[in-house]
């Protein structure tokens, strides 16, 4: 390779993508040298695009997205963050009103490259092939990138700067980098800004000597075409020109070549009608634990660095100090203090300039985590990494169906974030009913906005559950979706429609008829009805009916919360529910265990739908509702020897549960199922199906110890040979509880059965298991009995109690003449009293100030006090 670039030439700045050192580095270079014309790695096709850049709605993290028109799962992306050079270079020459244009290989080309190349893998087309990761490669791909211009390597790459770490003697090269460019200039700018892009260009230079292409085929066809760019770009504009691109790419584009050998590299390169536009980015997609080829891991550091302009670790350990505060934990100033000196320590300790990335990792964990990782794991998550979402303008290019759902979005108030977020819709409310519809509709567009998730507890059909979070992906996703119409109803219509006439399974039918119900599509739900009855009346698979009734009955019960009329699915509902209780019984026989177990899964499944149709559909054949009828099946089932034991035994739970076995029946058949002659790997299986999984197995055998004793009493007397065989059921059986019932049930085991038979109560009473549960000891239930009576207010307890009272009081007698005399009189008295309750204090007082109640002088009365209650309280 031949050095060319003479004095005087274009500037070139080679760079690495999403450097904030480099970005710095950038922003000096031009202010210094004021080009002309600025040229930056990326698709020709964006020029258009390029203004917008300096819209105030224009919010970095950002990227060019290029789809292919024929297929527009064929995708590129060229992502910009704030601290991106490319973006730094195309602000400043908005703003500094200076022609700015890309120069790499056209996506037209590079798309239908990938496209081939995906064709030549994959001849038969069984690949996948789809996604973000077909094209994010070119004007992406940093400094030693092993992504290609289509984002399949043809063999393995270098990593340039791993290679320089290396020479340097770093076994890390992202803590190189940051030493030798990201903290190079925090004491102040260097004298001359060009200066490290020339020491850049050197070094790669002589990599681009020892390794050539570097693993990177695709990339003479990208030079070529750039340095036919440059010539154009210095016949217009003069040498005065700048260049921004990846480093590794600077040699190349130094080297002297004929314009007609660059043109023989591009010749027959295949091309494909694409179209381009702005779409939001993420910090997380910048991460290269996301599935970003060229991306970072610290994309929220690194924009850290290029926004704090002094005291970048002061600043960064006091946004980690705020992070960790409104997460309730408690840090202190003195915690950053202490931080920020061990940081610098440990920098100057390992011999670095400043304190990088892992210092102040270290830092945190040993201060404010108190060595654990629990916190740094938010850290890195909220702040290392980052949950920043950019934004375009409304006036950047967009599919109608884009703009239809952006619309919907700022109606609902449903804005686009990266942050996970819980969203709970009331369907009762006319603004979440709507919200509701347009996330089911996104559903069916495979629109992954919104996950449905488990909400808060309700009773009701009119609460739905969400967890929201929007990715930059699913802008290909809209893309895609467009393809079925220009507004989310009628894409959403036009696809139902589709799946529904092109559906082969019954069980696909009904998903999708429960679809259209929740997404609210009048218009395809009677294709969908016509497509499920069709194949409703053909499948005779019990277990293609027994997984398309749970989505029906579902269907039935929402079309009343929603106001839809479902009077059509009754009739399927109820021909589906009469086939099953015909078709089960036969059907669980002489199966294996997988087949057990899978056609388990669907009788609960069928238990479920019934109990949700309840008396709303009856069968016409004998005039008994569905859960009769359902009813005499699982009694069929439970008592069935022919039928795989895990069947017969949640058979018999889910007729004890509903009330429709006796305990003593529910007993009857555990021993049975249990007893010796039954072989141990089917008595297991029995015991997986009635108390195994998390439907309060546990609870049942710790209330009802008589089948905690069947359960203790099998299991004791398995053969020792065989035990092996059925210890993975048991486990699996019993693994699912949780740790309190467990525990519970080690501690009735552990207790055993009770020596001298079973243990009589107080009452005379005997515990029906020798062992578990012993009877009822009266002296013990006793001693709560005071307790329960004042807990429930009837009485207080015992007490004394002390008064004092005053009361009046009259009194009538006859004197010597037999007159009759009144006297009247107020007295005083004191009392004690005690009781059980409320005591009662009885005081007789004696007239202090007696009055005559005569009318002769002389004559006495007897006045009689009555006694005075006191009102003292035990």
């Amino acid at each position: 390779m031949t050095r060319a670039t003479p004095p005087g030439g274009p500037l070139l700045l080679g760079v690495r993508h999403h450097g904030p050192g480099s970005a710095r580095a950038v922003r000096a270079a031009l202010d210094a040298a004021r080009p002309r014309a600025v040229l930056i790695e990326g698709p020709p096709e964006g020029d258009a695009l390029l203004p917008l850049a300096a819209d105030e709605q224009m919010r970095p993290p950002v990227a060019l997205l290029a789809h292919a028109v024929d297929d527009p799962g064929q995708v590129a992306f060229w992502p910009l963050a704030a601290f991106s050079p490319e973006w730094v270079a195309i602000r400043w020459a908005l703003a500094h009103d200076v022609p700015v244009r890309f120069i790499d290989l056209p996506a037209a080309n590079s798309l239908a490259m990938t496209r081939e190349a995906e064709r030549q893998d994959d001849p038969d087309g069984n690949g996948n092939g789809e996604g973000e990761e077909r094209g994010d490669g070119e004007g992406a791909g940093e400094a030693g990138s092993g992504t290609l211009a289509g984002g399949s390597p043809a063999r393995a790459p270098i990593d340039p700067i791993g290679v320089l770490a290396e020479t340097a003697g770093y076994d890390d090269p992202e803590a190189w980098w940051e030493d030798v460019v990201e903290h190079r200039t925090q004491d102040g700018e260097a004298a001359d800004p060009r200066a490290p892009f020339a020491a850049l260009a050197e070094a790669m230079t002589a990599l681009r000597e020892v390794y050539g292409d570097g693993g990177h085929p695709r990339d003479t066809a990208r030079e070529a075409y750039m340095r036919i760019q440059l010539r154009k770009a210095a016949k217009e504009f003069g040498e005065d020109i700048a260049v921004v691109c990846g480093a590794w790419h600077v040699p190349a584009l130094g080297t002297r070549t004929t314009l007609a050998a660059d043109r023989a590299l591009l010749k027959g390169l295949p091309k494909v009608k694409t179209e381009l536009t702005w779409v939001p980015w993420s910090h997380r997609r910048l991460a290269r634990h996301s599935g970003y080829g060229a991306g970072i891991d610290s994309p929220g550091w690194y924009g850290h660095l290029f926004d704090a302009a002094d005291r970048p670790i002061e600043r960064w350990m006091t946004k980690v100090a705020g992070l960790l505060r409104d997460e309730d934990r408690f840090v202190s100033s003195a915690h950053v203090i202490e931080a920020v000196r061990l940081a610098e320590t440990l920098a100057a300790l390992r011999g670095r300039p400043l304190a990088g990335l892992s210092e102040t990792t270290d830092a945190i964990r040993a201060v404010m985590g108190e060595g654990s990782d629990v916190p740094l794991a938010l850290v890195r998550d909220r702040l290392i990494v980052g949950e920043t979402l950019g934004e375009v303008p409304d006036t950047a290019p967009a599919v109608p169906l884009q703009r239809d759902l952006t619309r919907q979005q700022r109606t609902l108030r449903l804005k686009p974030e990266a942050l996970e977020r819980e969203l709970e819709l009331d369907l009762r409310k006319d603004t979440d009913a709507a919200r509701s519809r347009l996330l089911h509709r996104l559903r069916i567009l495979a629109v992954g906005w919104g996950e449905s998730a488990t909400g808060r507890a309700s009773t009701g059909t009119f609460r739905e559950s969400w967890r929201l979070r929007w990715e930059p992906e699913l802008y290909v996703q809209v893309a895609e979706a467009g393809t079925w119409g220009t507004t989310v109803l009628s894409a959403a219509t036009a696809k139902a429609e589709f799946q529904a006439t092109s559906a082969t399974g019954l069980a696909e039918v009904t998903a999708l008829a429960e679809q259209c119900l929740l997404a609210e599509l009048p218009d395809a739900l009677p294709v969908v009805m016509t497509a499920l009855a069709d194949r409703a009346a053909l499948d005779a698979d019990v277990g293609h009916l027994a997984d398309a009734l749970p989505a029906l009955a579902r269907t039935l019960r929402y079309g009343d919360v929603r106001s839809t009329d479902t009077a059509a699915l009754g009739g399927v509902a109820a021909g589906l529910a009469e086939r099953i209780c015909v078709g089960l019984p036969p059907a669980c026989t002489g199966l294996d265990a997988d087949g057990a177990a899978e056609l388990r899964r669907r009788v609960e499944g069928v238990h479920t739908a019934i109990g949700l149709l309840g008396e709303a559909v009856r069968t016409d054949t004998d005039g008994d509702g569905l859960r009769e009828r359902w009813t005499a099946v699982l009694h069929k089932l439970a008592a069935r020897d022919t039928v795989a034991g895990v069947i017969r035994g949640r058979a018999a739970r889910l007729l004890l549960d509903e009330g429709r076995l006796a305990e003593d029946e529910a007993a009857r058949l555990m021993g049975l199922a249990l007893s010796p002659g039954t072989p141990p790997p089917d008595a297991a299986a029995w015991i997986e199906g009635f108390v195994g999984g998390t439907a309060g197995g546990g609870m049942l055998l710790v209330h009802d110890e008589r089948l905690l004793g069947l359960v203790d009493a099998w299991l004791t007397g398995v053969p020792a040979d065989t035990f092996a065989d059925v210890l993975p059921l048991l486990r699996r059986t019993f693994s699912v509880y949780e740790a309190g019932v467990r525990r519970t049930l080690g501690e009735l085991v552990r207790r055993g059965p009770a020596a001298g038979g079973p243990a009589a109560g107080a009452d005379g009473t005997t515990a029906a298991v020798p062992g578990f549960g012993p009877g009822l000891d009266g002296a013990r239930a006793d001693a709560v009995v005071p307790v329960l009576r004042l807990l429930l207010g009837l009485d207080t307890g015992t007490g004394t109690g002390t008064g004092t009272g005053t009361g009046t009081g009259t009194g009538t007698g006859t004197d010597a003449h037999m007159h009759t005399v009144i006297g009247t009189g107020t007295g005083t008295g004191t009392g004690t009293g005690t009781g059980t309750g409320t005591g009662v204090g009885v005081g007789v007082g004696t007239d202090t100030n007696p009055v005559p109640g005569g009318v002769h002088p002389g004559e006495r009365a007897e006045n009689v006090k009555e006694p005075e209650p006191l009102g003292a309280t035990g």
